[in-house]
């Protein structure tokens, strides 16, 4: 077989997006890699690397295969009683086969004969000649072009005036070596040879590719460019790293780090950082708004003080040139961030001069939706639900009112127009700047935060009623509209709603703000309040749907850290949203207690005898006990129940189970010697109820019949 040498196939474009040139250099790569696998002619052990920059999509695959390997084959043509006439000779049908297969003059004689377990079966037995590299690479490209993941497909004509091709952007270079020698393939009208391009500015010359080998060595140099987009990423950290500690100073939050270290390596081919600077006096401005703006704008990284964590007045450029002499770049870069910065001071004084809460009444201007009203009607119903939510966590009830009657006047200042991002951070800012209470302004700053992650004290507390009754609200709200969530598609955020609805009940029973007698703040109790604020209410169906949902995705959440059925057994009672990790936890712990899988099981069948109950089963007349295992089982419910119910009321979930537990030998008893269902219909009555008082007992903390295993 001949031997497999390297290949390299490179597309050379016009500026690809940024922010999808990672994973199209890896679709790509992918793409090439499983096509001539597929066709037998990767070697084993062969590697692939992927390149990708802003205008290059190449892979380079270490061992590629000229040739494929011939393989034998057999193909089922018919059965022998058509195929062949009393004679043996071929018949008219069999003769029309072969040719279609390309098989005339095949000796019928020698074909082989198999059965199928009802028929006899002509069978044509050949050898299958390999791929060649040239058609196999042509399809593989043809097949990885038309599904790699473009975000926008452009149209354009290629140089003859007349022909039109599709892709992501023009294609002006197409290189494709097997070891030293060019694969004669074509795309997008481009015919392969071994001519590349460098970098655009720094490397005019065309290169010329030896052999596939050769060529990320020649594109760094004369080329200029680092082909790799992973090697290329490290060398920007590697520098920003470096120029940040030298300045004594940090990047900032690691997360925004690495999501614009991706978005400025698809911008660069060959990146140098630089330093530069800007007036200390615009530090004024909040700092978010020179980040964001920076960031976004520029894609500058700003730079924190090592000890503070305060932004300062220089940055980190990536440039794509390298110079001895940067100082043009440099200083051209601080000409163009001034007015940007400029921009945000403005916009930050000018908006100050006009208090937040008199910026309210324009909330009626703003469509929050058709059906639900303006930004200014759906204030009025978060400010009602606050109000109500802080009296339930004990909050002061006017301070949660102001806040939710501010929280989304920032939407109509010029900052916040300029860069929606900012909403809640900049109305913080100006509430602060109007003297609103410290409260307040924290409870406006925190009102988009995903989750609540820390313990609600005192100060947290009007922030937490905020929280509470925008998601309470917003869920409802849209729910009430159809807009439910489906699939991958919940534009209202619902799903997200629901889970910041949990981490705050989480949050204000871990801070002892929500009480164990159910008087206070609910789920339950929530929803009703809050469909109370619509001018149209909800149905109570879509209530209940919204709190099946909230419960939904708190069983999502925790199927991840907890057995899945214990997860389902406390959900299934709908406890109060606080204590249902409390209960999964106790209800893992009984899990792996002996008695456990007895009385699980003995608890789904008393819940299915239960079911054929009609009505409610009234009290146990002891009067009727008669049996010793009745009596028995009647004796330990009554013994259990009140240190089960006192070990719950106090918390102690997995102690009020541990308690229950001690019921497995009268249960087991009891259905191994009572016949539940007896004839005579008061005895039947009376056993019926003893299992039911049992039944609530029993799955008090969670529904242990989910425990079963059949």
């Amino acid at each position: 077989m001949p031997a497999a040498q390297p290949l390299l196939l490179e597309l050379f474009t016009e500026e690809l997006p940024p922010k999808a040139l990672n994973r199209l250099g890896q679709a790509f790569a992918e793409g090439i890699a499983a096509g001539l696998k597929n066709r037998g002619l990767l070697a084993d052990g062969s590697a692939t690397t992927a390149y990708a920059t802003p205008r290059r999509l190449a892979v380079r695959l270490s061992a590629v295969l000229p040739q494929g390997a011939d393989s034998e084959f057999s193909e089922k043509l018919m059965p022998v009683s058509v195929g062949l006439d009393a004679n043996g000779q071929p018949t008219p049908a069999l003769q029309k086969k072969l040719a279609a297969k390309g098989l005339e003059g095949v000796d019928v004689a020698g074909l082989a004969r198999e059965s199928d377990g009802k028929n006899e079966q002509l069978v044509y037995r050949g050898i299958a000649k390999g791929a060649a590299l040239a058609p196999a690479l042509q399809a593989a490209l043809e097949d990885t072009l038309g599904k790699l993941p473009i975000p926008k497909v452009m149209s354009y004509q290629l140089a003859d005036g007349v022909t039109t091709v599709r892709f992501v952007r023009p294609a002006h270079g197409l290189v494709a070596l097997h070891g030293d020698a060019v694969v004669d393939i074509t795309a997008l009208g481009l015919r392969a040879g071994r001519s590349t391009r460098g970098h655009r500015f720094q490397s005019q010359a065309a290169i010329e590719l030896p052999s596939a080998d050769a060529y990320e060595a020649l594109l760094h140099e004369p080329g200029r460019v680092i082909a790799s987009f992973d090697q290329r990423r490290a060398a920007i950290e590697r520098q920003l790293r470096d120029q940040a500690a030298r300045l004594q100073a940090s990047l900032g939050d690691e997360a925004d780090v690495a999501s614009l270290l991706d978005e400025v390596c698809a911008l660069v081919e060959y990146p140098t950082v630089y330093v530069g600077e800007f007036e200390s006096e615009f530090l004024a401005v909040p700092q978010e708004c020179l980040i964001l703006t920076m960031r976004l704008n520029q894609k500058y990284f700003p730079l924190f003080d090592a000890a503070t964590g305060k932004l300062t007045h220089r940055f980190l450029i990536v440039s794509n040139m390298a110079l001895a002499n940067p100082s043009n770049i440099v200083e051209g870069n601080q000409r163009v961030v001034r007015p940007r910065l400029a921009d945000a001071r403005f916009f930050f004084e000018t908006d100050k001069k006009v208090p937040l809460a008199g910026r309210v009444e324009q909330l009626g201007t703003i469509v929050y939706h058709n059906k639900l009203g303006t930004q200014l009607e759906r204030a009025q119903r978060v400010r009602a639900l606050a109000r109500w939510v802080a009296g339930a966590i004990g909050a002061d009830p006017e301070h949660a009112d102001r806040a939710a009657m501010l929280a989304k006047a920032d939407l109509v200042t010029g900052m916040v127009g300029e860069f929606p991002e900012l909403q809640g951070v900049m109305g913080a800012y100006y509430a602060a700047a109007d003297g609103e209470a410290a409260d307040v302004v924290e409870a406006i700053r925190q009102q988009y935060r995903i989750r609540l992650d820390q313990p609600v004290d005192a100060d947290g507390a009007t922030a937490a009623a905020l929280f509470v009754a925008e998601r309470a609200e917003t869920l409802l709200g849209i729910w009430s509209i159809g807009l439910v969530p489906t699939g991958d598609k919940d534009p209202y955020g619902l799903r997200r709603a629901a889970l910041g609805l949990i981490s705050a009940f989480e949050q204000l029973d871990a801070g002892g703000r929500l009480s164990a007698d159910g008087a206070g703040l609910t789920l339950d109790g929530l929803l009703a309040r809050a469909a109370e604020t619509f001018a149209t209410p909800p149905t109570t169906a879509q209530i209940d749907e919204v709190r099946a949902f909230v419960f939904e995705r708190y069983r999502n959440q925790l199927a991840g850290q907890f057995d899945r059925a214990a997860v389902d057994a406390v959900v299934a009672v709908a406890p109060p949203l606080a204590q249902v990790p409390a209960r999964v936890r106790a209800v893992v712990a009984f899990s792996a207690l002996p008695e456990a899988a007895a009385l699980a099981a003995a608890n789904k069948r008393i819940g299915n005898l239960l079911k054929k109950v009609e009505g409610e089963p009234g009290a146990v007349d002891r009067a009727l006990l008669k049996e010793p295992a009745e009596q028995a089982l009647a004796q330990a419910v009554q013994t259990l129940r009140p240190q089960a119910e006192g070990k719950f009321a106090q918390g102690d979930f997995a102690g009020a189970l541990t308690v229950l537990s001690q019921a497995r030998e009268p249960v087991d008893a009891f259905f191994a010697d009572v016949m539940v269902m007896a004839e005579d219909p008061a005895v039947r009555a009376n056993r019926l109820a003893l299992l039911a008082e049992l039944h609530r007992t029993m799955n008090h903390v969670a529904d242990l019949s989910r425990l079963a295993t059949a």
